[in-house]
């Protein structure tokens, strides 16, 4: 549609525009509200249909776009959070109680671990994790939450797990990600997240304790509707905003760019990678923003645990 705005001129009518495009007159309504919607296009008096902005105008705008986007959703999980904060403080209390909203505290690590592994062999249809530090001492380096998430798995169940990428720099916990991912766990990675959450089923949500080094810590399992109704959604704006990892056909990586990798995850620096290849230094710094790209990394670090927990750096 954008592209017949840009090679214009165009008919002086939405319908007059479908019937060129052989295309429903509502999916041509449709298409040019998202372009007016995004900054693609703009009106002028007196001709029915908007004109195209130029490209490089179009993709400023749709960066500003994007960026308000990302600031109304940053807004939107921080108000959330502040939600979760504030239920904490409310119903707190010691020992496991469940008051009349349909609110479960559970108080101390061993009864939170035994409530929230309950959870998850209940599942029957999705598992949704978020997984960020600080971690207790006890819990695995490679399982999010030390919890059995492979079990739904093999019942059928889907798991999604969104793991902070500050989690990554614990010993292990690479490694248990990349085994995990190998056995079905939807796994991917995202930035600053804001809470700890297990959701089984969409219908029940346990909120781990914020420091789970404290033994005295308390968590809430929630089950009422309107309370579920917000932690629901916010996993799942989490979701759509991290980078999704997992298997990827052999295909995709050559040889070479398999060995760059592994060069990289060793330490070595452009020019030390070029000598090994006995190839120019520019070439493996194309090479390596090519991958960073595919990758979706933002330093090398991550693209080296990206590509490990993908299974790129295995021959």
């Amino acid at each position: 549609m954008y592209e017949a705005l840009l090679a214009g001129p165009v008919p002086g009518s939405r319908s007059a525009l479908a019937g060129a495009l052989g295309l429903p007159v509502h999916r041509v309504a449709d298409a040019l509200d998202r372009l007016d919607e995004r900054g693609f296009t703009q009106r002028s008096p007196g001709h029915a249909l908007p004109g195209a902005v130029p490209p490089a105008t179009a993709l400023r705008n749709l960066i500003h776009f994007r960026q308000a986007e990302l600031l109304r959703r940053s807004a939107e999980l921080e108000e959330l959070t502040g939600s979760v904060d504030r239920m904490a403080a409310r119903f707190l209390s010691t020992g496991r109680t469940t008051n009349a909203a349909g609110i479960e505290t559970v108080r101390g690590r061993a009864a939170i671990g035994e409530r929230a592994a309950q959870l998850v062999q209940s599942a029957t249809e999705d598992v949704a994790l978020l997984d960020r530090p600080p971690y207790a001492a006890s819990e695995p380096g490679g399982t999010p939450t030390g919890l059995d998430v492979v079990d739904p798995v093999r019942r059928g169940a889907r798991v999604r797990v969104v793991v902070d990428r500050e989690g990554l720099g614990y010993q292990g916990r690479t490694r248990g990600l990349v085994d995990l991912s190998a056995q079905g766990v939807r796994i991917r990675l995202g930035t600053r997240l804001p809470t700890k959450l297990i959701t089984v089923d969409r219908r029940i949500t346990l909120l781990p304790p914020t420091d789970a080094a404290d033994p005295t810590a308390a968590a809430l399992v929630i089950s009422d509707a309107l309370l579920g109704n917000a932690l629901v959604p916010l996993f799942d704006a989490v979701w759509e905003r991290a980078a999704p990892i997992g298997a990827v056909a052999d295909d995709e990586i050559t040889e070479e760019e398999r060995e760059i990798l592994a060069l990289l995850a060793s330490g070595l620096k452009d020019q030390a990678i070029a000598r090994r290849l006995d190839v120019h230094v520019h070439t493996v710094r194309r090479r390596i923003t090519r991958l960073m790209t595919a990758l979706n990394a933002e330093t090398r670090f991550q693209a080296g645990v990206q590509a490990s927990l993908r299974g790129w750096l295995t021959p």
